[in-house]
């Protein structure tokens, strides 16, 4: 059975381009998701980002439920995590670009 990859759908990002990525480095099992219900069940999460930080915050922490699920996923349950552009830089405390805006905070740094 193939390992499930959620890739999070939050409204910044190029979701087609890095699920086509995902498929060429042999991921067969692929959602397309901002459910966060789908993330806390999957085996591999995938966190896109285009755009400006404090945007792409708003979106992730926009949908309920999901910075819940990533913190069980990733966090507790040490499940494999990928951030791309923006969505890595989320994992910092804060971003400054446009203004300060707080982070997830799983990474100390601004």
């Amino acid at each position: 059975m193939a390992e499930r990859v959620a890739l999070i759908d939050y409204g910044a990002g190029n979701l087609q381009s890095v699920r086509n990525a995902l498929k060429a480095a042999g991921a067969a099992d692929i959602a397309v998701t901002a459910d966060p219900d789908v993330v806390a069940r999957a085996e591999r999460i995938v966190l896109p980002g285009v755009g400006a930080f404090a945007h792409c915050m708003e979106g992730v922490s926009g949908i309920d439920g999901m910075i819940a699920a990533l913190e069980q996923r990733v966090l507790r349950d040490a499940a494999p995590f990928l951030g791309i552009c923006v969505g890595m830089q989320l994992l910092a405390d804060e971003g400054v670009e446009h203004g300060s805006t707080k982070g997830l905070g799983w990474i100390g740094g601004t």
